[in-house]
């Protein structure tokens, strides 16, 4: 198939345990590839923080709820998909019984503390951190201006480093797997093209509303806003840092909206860096993962459907067949065309896609 124009499609997704969620609008499934083989998909419906509230549509704080809802749909996906290898643990130990509802219950309350120790935990390695490392260099360089300069590439290289290290582990590679899958699911619908299987291998594993890329502008808007604003009092220093992180968000937040609506070339400049960090955070799927991957889309998104309305095709059988056609499937495409307000956003990555 030739080279499509990219059209917004307002899905997006997760990586999970073995398995992929998509998120469209107010409905999301979990599709999870089972011990046996076999794929298990969810779909429910999920209720934002604010839902209802008119907070959602202004700029720069809606922001904020949505990257709260992606931390709680995140996580809730995660310990949806972690219950099937638990399942099959538990199958493995003899003699051992347990509530199910009381387990489940447990599993919640852990999950809730989890998600804030790490949130916490995020906030001390990736904020603080930064900032108590560069003021040890404070006798020795006296322009507040190169300090601050100093902290926002510090926080950069950590934020690099700590993609590194986990990329390591057997289970993030996996993970990372996963993410390419969803990612590769997606774009492979923006450029108008049927989803099979062979047609999503094709397509590229990097999105510009990828998570990754909003977590690194978090970095880089942290940068200017240190920059400018600025207190004497080291504690204010610190809370200060910790009190801007819902702006930061926010600001964030339409930065990343704005890269995945539009396709110019300060778009693309400004997206670089995010697209490079995703070469760390996907990887190349095989099949059977991107079939998870396809099970979590249909699941929640009339694939067909879009196609008709974005691209002005009806796909029949005879589009659903696998060919081996090459095409490029670069991001010098043309614009995206406006979408309508309150559609939901993927800036997915190691934790969700917004």
């Amino acid at each position: 198939m030739g080279k499509k124009k990219t059209r917004y499609s307002g899905i997006g997704g997760q990586a999970v345990l073995e398995g992929v969620m998509m998120k469209n609008k107010d409905q999301y499934a979990v599709a999870v590839r089972k011990p046996d083989g076999e794929i298990e998909v969810e779909v429910e419906h999920y209720v934002s923080v604010a839902d209802g509230s008119k907070v959602l549509n202004l700029p720069f704080i809606r922001g904020v709820f949505q990257f709260a809802d992606s931390l709680l749909l995140g996580m809730r996906s995660l310990n949806y998909s972690a219950s099937f290898y638990e399942e099959e643990d538990g199958k493995r130990e003899s003699g051992q019984t347990s509530d199910k509802a009381l387990k489940s219950q447990a599993d919640k309350v852990f999950g809730t503390v989890a998600m804030i120790l790490s949130f916490v935990l995020a906030i001390g390695i990736f904020m603080v951190l930064p900032y108590f490392i560069t003021s040890l260099f404070e006798d020795y360089i006296r322009s507040a201006s190169f300090l601050a300069i100093i902290e926002g590439v510090l926080r950069i290289v950590i934020f690099v480093c700590y993609v590194l290290a986990i990329s390591l582990m057997k289970d993030i590679r996996r993970l990372y797997r996963y993410h390419g899958a969803e990612h590769k699911c997606i774009n492979c619908i923006e450029k108008g093209r049927p989803l099979t299987v062979k047609n999503v291998m094709k397509s590229s594993k990097q999105h510009k509303r990828c998570g990754t890329s909003f977590i690194l502008f978090v970095m880089l808007v942290s940068v200017v806003l240190f920059f400018f604003i600025r207190v004497e009092n080291p504690v204010y220093r610190v809370l200060l840092r910790i009190a801007l992180i819902p702006v930061i968000a926010g600001i964030s937040y339409e930065i990343i909206r704005l890269a995945g609506r539009s396709n110019n070339f300060l778009v693309r400049i400004i997206s670089a860096p995010g697209m490079w960090m995703q070469r760390l955070t996907t990887r190349e799927p095989d099949e059977s993962m991107v079939e998870v991957a396809i099970a979590a889309v249909e699941a929640v998104f009339d694939w067909k459907a879009y196609l008709y309305e974005a691209f002005g095709y009806e796909v029949d059988d005879s589009w659903l067949r696998d060919d081996d056609e090459p095409y490029d499937d670069d991001d010098d495409d043309e614009p995206h065309e406006d979408d309508e307000e309150g559609e939901s956003d993927d800036t997915t990555g190691i934790t969700h896609d917004i």
